[in-house]
């Protein structure tokens, strides 16, 4: 519970910083200069202002200098990060050396996750720091954390390397699972594309998928692509038929389903 709690302290950090990067990285800004600011009168923010989800409690969602509203978005994305990261290392087991591995693979993988879900609401945006930089964490992480996938392990044996072990079959795994889903999905919005004559698939959802399964590997990524699939289908008709939208030019904000679809499946453990 210790482990946990601390976990959750830093993922509140961590939130507070993704939320930089949601706002900034989508308009194409640095992250690093200049300091935090308000978004609307542009005066600096002290740091006892800028404590995750305190702050915006103490100053009742709104800037100390101009009183404007505060988005919603920090707080939750702080809470939620923190929260994530809390049940993570909770499930972690005997903290040994492999757990930890895996556990802070996952925290990463499900901090990239927030920022790509927030910016993708946000601005219809997923940004190459978090997807290509996502996919190259993953095949990092590939190489000293396991990746159990079964439909790799038999493509391995079916070329005759069954005796493989180890960070050359996670490494494998991790490829095959960034490669085969991305290369589905981008498949589908082609033909798409070629039958309705418009774009309906954004290549950022592509690279989104390819950076899960980087992570998860090729089972846990097809099965995140299904569930995000189904429920973007399901809860996106069901938001445009309330809301009076229409479905021919509503941009839905696919990527965001992808990744609360990948969230599940990393929290509920396929990818550990």
């Amino acid at each position: 519970m210790i482990e946990a709690s601390l976990a959750f302290l830093f993922g509140l950090l961590i939130g507070s910083f993704l939320n930089v990067c949601i706002h900034r990285w989508p308009r194409n800004r640095s992250v690093v200069r200049p300091r935090s600011h308000c978004v609307r009168c542009r005066k600096p923010i002290a740091w006892y202002d800028n404590i995750p989800v305190v702050s915006y409690l103490v100053l009742r969602g709104r800037c100390r200098h101009c009183g404007k509203h505060i988005s919603w978005r920090y707080p939750l994305v702080e809470s939620l990060t923190g929260a994530l990261f809390f049940t993570i290392v909770l499930q972690m087991g005997p903290p040994d050396r492999g757990h930890i591995a895996a556990a802070l693979k996952t925290c990463v993988f499900s901090a990239i996750l927030v920022a790509l879900i927030f910016s993708d609401l946000e601005k219809r945006l997923l940004p190459d720091e978090l997807t290509k930089g996502g996919i190259i964490i993953g095949l990092a992480f590939a190489a000293f954390v396991p990746v159990s996938d079964l439909p790799t392990q038999m493509m391995l044996s079916f070329a005759g390397l069954e005796k493989l072990t180890g960070p050359p079959v996670w490494l494998a795994a991790s490829a095959s699972g960034a490669f085969l889903p991305a290369f589905i999905l981008w498949s589908t919005g082609w033909l798409y594309g070629k039958i309705r004559h418009r774009d309906g698939l954004g290549f950022g959802d592509v690279k989104l998928v390819a950076m899960i399964g980087s992570f998860l590997g090729l089972q846990a990524a097809l099965l995140t692509l299904v569930l995000g699939s189904v429920a973007g289908s399901l809860i996106g008709y069901s938001y445009i038929k309330l809301t009076g939208k229409d479905a021919a030019t509503y941009e839905l904000p696919f990527g965001t389903f992808l990744g609360a679809a990948a969230l599940a499946v990393a929290i509920c453990g396929a990818g550990w």
